[in-house]
């Protein structure tokens, strides 16, 4: 889940007072007044490198903005002990309500329960804590077991449902890792003749799957696939196994739109398309009506579908359905 291209601004003009509060923030003067004052939604994302976050990011900036409400963005830059802080910070702002998007489990568990104490509801996006460390008011993510069952069960049969793979793993403990494991390994359970032979962590990242591919493939020389449990990693896979001279079925899950590209161009053959764009879009509408006592009907889990990309479907689909209408700036 990593990209290195940061999304510009959606406001056109930021004041400095404004630009010691936040990242950025959006909105127009006639929003919505609580005590005389626009309420704001605060906003804390693991990073702004991840094109997933970019996006989300995108989405929340561009529905509060057209919905008339302000936005306190921070970016932890994939340091817990960094975003815990972020949150608590954020909570001394009087926010109306927390749009949370943790680094991991021990992140998301302190920020919901600081939101808790506070009585600020919590919209959790694409990472959750673990049970019984907070409670949400909704839990906004792309169904990753589904996506990955579908993935390797689609790769397996394209190989021809026998021999050696390798898993190249997200941050471990996060709940895409956790998910995507998950629904990976229930395909295996259904096709006996395909055999794990190497999993690494490589933590959503290309460069550390580059490095841990190389040394796979060194290890064995049979392999036939690789499931990146993202697309950042899926390519760094790829990458290697072309500077190897060596040719692998390489799949993963994001939908970014370098990963668009690369199946194109046959570098990689697969990716589940997530929706972070929107992601963002409904965690503002559930945000606002949090705020105006109106998300009694907020559903506590909102799983999205994705979409699989693959050299008979890139060219039917837009990467800015995915990842809203800078998709392309993104690469």
């Amino acid at each position: 889940m990593t990209s290195h291209k940061m999304i510009r601004s959606g406001c056109a003009v930021l004041t400095a007072a404004v630009m010691a509060l936040s990242l950025a923030a959006c909105g127009g003067a006639s929003g919505p007044a609580a005590g005389g004052q626009k309420k704001v939604i605060g906003v804390s994302v693991a990073d702004q490198k991840s094109l997933f976050y970019v996006a989300e990011v995108a989405g929340i900036k561009d529905e509060a903005k057209k919905l008339g409400y302000e936005v306190n963005i921070t970016s932890a830059n994939n340091d817990s002990s960094a975003q815990v802080k972020q949150v608590n910070d954020l909570l001394t702002k009087e926010i109306g309500a927390l749009i949370f998007t943790s680094q991991d489990s021990t992140a998301a568990a302190a920020g919901v329960r600081a939101a808790n104490k506070a009585d600020v509801p919590v919209v959790a996006v694409d990472q959750r804590p673990e049970s019984g460390q907070g409670d949400l008011a909704t839990y906004i993510a792309t169904d990753s077991v589904k996506a990955a069952y579908e993935l390797c069960t689609w790769m397996f049969g394209q190989i021809g449902g026998t021999g050696e793979i390798a898993i190249l793993h997200g941050v471990l403990g996060s709940t895409a890792e956790i998910q995507r494991t998950e629904g990976c390994q229930k395909a295996l359970k259904e096709t006996p003749g395909i055999k794990v032979v190497a999993e690494e962590t490589a933590n959503w990242d290309e460069t550390e799957a580059y490095k841990a591919t190389q040394n796979i493939l060194t290890a064995n020389p049979n392999l036939k696939a690789v499931f990146g449990e993202s697309d950042a990693m899926s390519l760094g896979a790829s990458k290697a196994a072309k500077a190897s001279g060596r040719t692998i079925f390489s799949v993963g899950i994001d939908g970014f739109p370098t990963m668009f590209d690369a199946v194109a161009g046959g570098l990689t053959q697969a990716t589940m398309a997530q929706q972070p764009y929107m992601m963002g879009q409904l965690a503002v509408r559930n945000a606002i009506a949090l705020m105006e006592g109106k998300g009694q009907d907020i559903p506590k889990e909102q799983y999205q579908d994705t979409v699989l990309i693959n050299k008979e479907t890139v060219a039917k689909h837009k990467v800015e359905d995915f990842y809203g209408p800078d998709a392309q700036s993104f690469k």
